[in-house]
Order: C-alpha cells, then sequence, then structure tokens
C-alpha cells in the first residue's frame, strides 16, 4: 500500500498507509492527523490547506480554479499550498510529504 508523509505543526513527522484513491484529507481523518475539512471535501473552505513538500509540488495535477479561490482564503499560504480534499492518492504520489501549516481559517 502506498504511504504518504504528514509533517505536524510541531514538526513531527509521521509517515501513514494511504489508501489509492482517498483525498489527502480523507487519509488525514483516518489516522487522526489535525486536519479539520469543514466542508467535507466539497470544496467550499480552506481549513483542509496542507503545504506540499517542494519535491511533490510538480508532480500534482494543477489545481482547478475553483480550488485556487478556496486557496486565497488559507491562512499561511505557500508557494505550494494545495486543498487536501483535491489531491487524491495515486501511486505516482507514493511517499508524498505534506506539512500542516501554523493554523487554519475557516471563510466558507
Amino acid at each position: 500500500m502506498p504511504k504518504m508523509t504528514f509533517v505536524e505543526r510541531d514538526g513531527t513527522r509521521r509517515e501513514v498507509e494511504a489508501p489509492l484513491g482517498l483525498s489527502v484529507l480523507e487519509i488525514a481523518h483516518k489516522h487522526n492527523v489535525d486536519i479539520e475539512g469543514a466542508c467535507e471535501g466539497s470544496l467550499a473552505c480552506s481549513t483542509c490547506h496542507v503545504i506540499v513538500d517542494a519535491d511533490w509540488f510538480n508532480k500534482l495535477e494543477s489545481p482547478t480554479e475553483d480550488e485556487e479561490d478556496m486557496l486565497d482564503l488559507a491562512f499561511d499560504l505557500q508557494e505550494t499550498s494545495r486543498l487536501g480534499c483535491q489531491l487524491i492518492m495515486t501511486q505516482k504520489l507514493d511517499g508524498l510529504v505534506v506539512k500542516l501549516p501554523a493554523g487554519s481559517r475557516n471563510a466558507g
């Protein structure tokens, strides 16, 4: 099974199993990682904001315009920011590393 790593707010790295077809948000919830996801993945908030490791960012599909609009509302926005609900695990993303931002803002 593919794996991915969450870098917690305190810097702790947590490698977890990442089933194919699940979003980063769903994987986080499955493993009790502290990502809110207030809109439950419906692309109506920015509370599942994650910062993708630079080595992985260009391997991702480009964000949709809707995702970019929601990211504009995210707290601690970075160049490699994405919404966890929009990142779907594939074999190509085995080993993906994402960092949790310093906080979140529910502006949905």
